[in-house]
């Protein structure tokens, strides 16, 4: 069984993998400043749950985009697995040509999403992950990362309008049932949703129209549900495809 981790700056989702199978997967919420000995009773208690332990693991793959945890996870898999963790980044093989100005600026998560969608669709594709903030990682024809656009994240974007102006708060995020608010409360929601979702959609036409075809879009991250049932842009959502991008790359790199 191989571990899949993938840290982002509001929640870390860990995946138990059997083979091509993810058996199980846990979204906890990222928290600095860990030692290795409390995220390692953390693991123990997540692999519990399922009535997993770590005896049954054999190694791990991390993507990070949170460089103060690196170290944490790192000593924590040491120590279980007697060897060096795997970590997405510079020297490690992913299979897929990163055309960037300097390839490593991207984040390990969106590479892994490339390469899952790639896998998945074997031509050109965009992947929207809805974290804190919102990534489109788009691939091409012949399976080259070309890069993206990064965006503040919805719910971002809601503290951010609560904490910097002064007569207006944070909302929770829903689709509202018209774009035309009534109340303070239903025009912040709506300006929120139906303005995200215009900008999704927007985004989406112009990648389309620089890569000359139409790309299969993906969605992941937390909000991904909610966004993909409002339009017809997003034609998927998996929750676990940037794990599913981790197992492919740690096959690729096999020790």
């Amino acid at each position: 069984m191989i571990l899949l981790i993938d840290i982002g700056n509001s929640n870390t989702v860990i995946g138990a993998c059997e083979g091509q199978n993810i058996l199980k997967s846990w979204r906890i919420e990222t928290v600095k400043h860990k030692t290795e000995d409390e995220y390692l009773i953390l693991l123990k208690g997540l692999l519990a749950l399922s009535s997993l332990t770590l005896d049954l693991v054999d190694d791990a793959i991390v993507s990070s985009v949170v460089p103060e945890l690196n170290q944490p996870y790192r000593d924590m898999l040491r120590n279980i697995f007697v060897k060096e963790p795997l970590f997405v980044g510079p020297g490690i093989k992913t299979g897929m040509p990163i055309l960037l100005d300097n390839p490593r600026e991207v984040g390990a998560d969106r590479i892994a999403n490339g390469v899952a969608a790639f896998e998945r669709f074997k031509t050109a594709a965009v992947v929207i992950d809805f974290g804190t903030a919102t990534t489109f990682d788009v691939v091409s024809a012949q399976g080259e990362y070309l890069g993206g656009a990064i965006c503040p994240g919805p719910r971002m974007s809601v503290e951010s309008l609560g904490r910097l102006t002064s007569k207006l708060y944070e909302v929770e995020i829903h689709r509202p049932g018209r774009a035309i608010g009534k109340n303070t409360t239903d025009s912040i929601k709506s300006g929120i949703f139906y303005g995200y979702l215009g900008q999704i959609e927007g985004l989406l036409a112009r990648i389309t129209e620089e890569l000359g075809q139409k790309p299969h879009v993906l969605a992941t991250g937390g909000l991904a549900d909610l966004f993909a049932q409002s339009t017809e842009a997003i034609e998927e959502v998996d929750k676990e495809l940037t794990l599913k991008g981790l197992k492919i790359i740690y096959d690729r790199n096999q020790r």
